[in-house]
């Protein structure tokens, strides 16, 4: 029976960091003793309300299990506060679909090869692709420090070159990852840090 006394939690949020997810509230102020949190989810095709496995816990956030790590499920969770035999009343997330509602960060530069007239990167995802994942990399250069001159290309491959670069020239460049969710739709990532490299002397 939810309690008139114990208060619901609030800032409710699902936050989710390339496919990393997890619901996170504000911890409920009581005067003495130590508030539990109980969190349960359920998905589109099935009704019934589930824990998530963070049952009557202190912490004021919850992790998703790898069982739930599905990028097209939709998901709903609801928490509620507990405190003795009071328990707050739930409170509801919007439907949740990875696939959509994740951040994805910037790809990870490994290594910039310079010749006179191009440099040769390589990258890493930000997540483990899964089979079938469509990713392009979107990279915006520019000559020396002034991005007027800013130019873009686009890979889908994890060693790509920036070619028709002019020789012993300090070039800066940006990376984006792009996913591919449905046909023609894109997610699309946090921009790498600009990184700048001189081009070789021929």
């Amino acid at each position: 029976e939810p309690s008139p006394h114990l208060p619901a939690p609030k800032d409710v949020e699902i936050y989710s960091y390339n496919f990393q997810s997890l619901l996170r509230w504000s911890p409920v102020p009581v005067e003495n003793g130590t508030v539990l949190y109980t969190v349960h989810y359920q998905t589109a095709s099935h009704k019934e309300w589930s824990e998530l496995g963070c049952s009557r816990s202190p912490r004021p956030l919850c992790a998703f299990p790898p069982a739930l790590r599905r990028r097209r499920w939709t998901l709903r969770l609801r928490v509620r506060a507990e405190l003795g035999p009071r328990a707050s009343a739930w409170v509801l997330t919007p439907p949740f679909v990875a696939l959509s509602n994740t951040t994805l960060g910037p790809p990870k530069v490994n290594s910039v090869s310079a010749s006179p007239d191009s440099l040769l990167i390589s990258v890493t995802p930000p997540f483990p692709p899964e089979p079938g994942d469509i990713l392009h990399y979107r990279v915006s250069f520019w000559q020396n420090t002034t991005r007027a001159t800013e130019k873009e290309l686009r890979e889908s491959k994890t060693l790509f070159q920036i070619g028709n670069l002019e020789e012993s020239t300090l070039y800066c460049f940006s990376i984006q990852v792009e996913l591919e969710i449905y046909s023609g739709r894109f997610l699309q990532g946090e921009h790498s840090a600009p990184e700048c490299h001189r081009t070789a002397l021929s």
